[in-house]
């Protein structure tokens, strides 16, 4: 067989070069620590690291939702607590109001530290987060959701709605609360009306009146608003909103009156004749709307005297704001919940985390021994073969005459 200069040198320099592939190949697989680069190496290795690499991809994601979940939840806690602080104070101030003899200065020193609760309360619930959204403000975060008016009166600008993040495959947690369920839907210590009382001589007080029967109640025959108007010390009548007059005898203090069907009304006190009450339907109280109350019966205290519904006030205020803070610290607990859920999937990450990476290691990383042995075997055998050529390609007819 005749082997021409050409091809001899095709073949050793095709030859060479996959010897030297082979021993860059292997530097790259050294260098990178990694026994399967691209699917040729193991195809279903490759798979395989394709699936836990997409795995780790989503944990990462899932992770920097927690960390803006942790964040937004925890500051809701925070702001919360030092809601329920401020309450704390306000009431405190209230009873400081009651106790003994204030005098108009005492009573005006007190009301102007109810007026700094109440704007330390406004300043909690238009809280802006990290980037500067209103955390209470619901969707719309770019506008303070709370505006506090010339007479104490604080409207709410925000909506109701409420944000989520995903922080697992089927995992996701609210991280906003809007200010109408934080603020604005206090129940109302009374039930499901609001008392305003017309002429109370006696000091008699509503402590209940709610639909205890809503399948009994039709507001359409018996439409509110109720008044209650006492023409003996037991006697009284109730009239509705469309003037339907019901007469009731045998008041009973603390005893629930069930003359309108589905609705109780419990009194305390000995009402005397003239007494009359108006109750109006109103479920939920908002936190400003009982802190204006605070401050304008401590401004109205000294000059309303001895009448008997300053007492009656006091005890309907400080109600409301035993309620006002029980909202608060519930509101609170579902951020607590909410925390709790975030540091639970937190771990379960961590856990998935390890066993992703630790199982992809397994299959991918290289044993750096077996490497460096198969390399140092390419390099020689690349050695071996340019040395060869070299003696080769010098060899003519002459030297072997010689």
């Amino acid at each position: 067989m005749r082997v021409s200069t050409t091809q001899f040198y095709n073949q050793n320099g095709l030859q060479m070069s996959n010897q030297q592939a082979g021993v860059n190949e292997q530097v790259s697989y050294i260098s990178s620590g990694k026994r399967v680069m691209t699917a040729k190496d193991d195809a279903v290795a490759y798979g395989t690291l394709s699936g836990y690499k997409d795995d780790l991809a989503s944990i990462e994601k899932y992770k920097r939702n927690i960390i803006q979940a942790q964040n937004h939840n925890g500051l809701i806690d925070t702001s919360l607590k030092n809601a329920e602080g401020i309450m704390d104070e306000l009431k405190s101030l209230m009873l400081q109001a009651n106790s003994g003899s204030r005098s108009a200065d005492d009573l005006a020193s007190i009301a102007a530290q109810a007026n700094q609760n109440l704007q330390q309360i406004l300043d909690i619930a238009n809280s802006q987060n990290e980037t500067g959204g209103y955390v209470f403000s619901g969707y719309k975060i770019d506008d303070a959701p709370f505006v506090l008016q010339a007479d104490n009166v604080v409207n709410y600008r925000g909506d109701n709605g409420t944000r989520e993040l995903q922080i697992a495959k089927n995992v996701s947690v609210v991280t906003n609360q809007s200010g109408e369920q934080v603020f604005q839907k206090v129940p109302n210590a009374v039930g499901d009306f609001s008392a305003t009382y017309n002429t109370n001589t006696s000091g008699i007080q509503v402590t209940s009146a709610t639909i205890a029967n809503p399948s009994l109640y039709d507001s359409a025959t018996t439409p509110p608003n109720f008044t209650i108007n006492f023409t003996t010390e037991t006697d009284f009548t109730i009239t509705d909103g469309a003037a339907n007059v019901t007469t009731v005898a045998g008041y009973v203090p603390g005893q629930p009156i069930v003359a309108i069907p589905g609705i109780e009304i419990t009194l305390s006190g000995n009402p005397l004749p003239g007494d009359e009450v108006v109750l109006k339907p109103d479920q939920d109280v908002s936190v400003f709307e009982t802190i204006k109350s605070a401050i304008d019966w401590i401004n109205t205290k000294d000059v309303r005297g001895e009448d008997p519904q300053v007492q009656v006030d006091y005890n309907h205020v400080l109600e409301q704001l035993n309620d006002s803070m029980n909202h608060l610290t519930s509101r609170r607990a579902q951020s607590g919940i909410n925390l709790q859920v975030i540091d639970g999937q937190k771990n379960n990450h961590l856990d998935t985390e390890l066993h992703l990476t630790s199982s992809r290691s397994a299959i991918e990383d290289l044993d750096f021994a077996k490497a460096i042995s198969t390399f140092e075997q390419s390099k020689i055998a690349l050695q071996a073969a340019q040395q060869t050529f070299t003696q080769v390609q010098g060899l003519s007819l002459l030297n072997y005459i010689r």
